[in-house]
């Protein structure tokens, strides 16, 4: 009777770098085509934020008869606003400021300069400075 050997089964240092290159040509073609959405998630929730933010400032007009002052900012919606005119019935409407995604805070404007009856609210952007790709109320 005789002896055999038993069979070594494994896979071969180039069967597995061959499976590792095919893997990594995937997943950079797949970020590749996903680079466009993550500026269009970003987008959305500038929006959403904005609108959630124009909401609260309508609230504190119709409490307090006028929207806050560009002096006491986005700010009089979460502290009581220490600059005039004085809230006549102010109730904090947020617990905390959101920051766009780009990590800015939202600005606030009123008088707006583009709506110049109410207010602006709006994003810098990812430049992070005032400039035509800011998104705010107004678009």
């Amino acid at each position: 009777m005789k002896l055999s050997k038993p069979r070594q089964s494994g896979y071969t240092l180039l069967e597995i770098m061959l499976v590792l290159g095919i893997i990594s040509i995937l997943v950079s073609s797949g970020i590749y085509l996903l680079s466009g959405n993550i500026d269009v998630a970003k987008e959305t929730r500038i929006d959403a934020d904005i609108k959630t933010i124009t909401t609260q400032l309508k609230t504190y007009e119709m409490s307090n008869y006028a929207p806050p002052t560009t002096e006491q900012g986005l700010n009089a919606l979460v502290e009581v606003p220490t600059a005039p005119p004085e809230p006549r019935r102010w109730k904090q409407l947020l617990t905390e400021l959101p920051m766009d995604p780009y990590g800015h805070p939202y600005q606030y404007r009123c008088p707006g300069v583009h709506n110049p009856t109410g207010f602006d609210v709006f994003s810098l952007g990812p430049d992070g400075v005032e400039s035509a790709d800011d998104i705010g109320n107004w678009k």
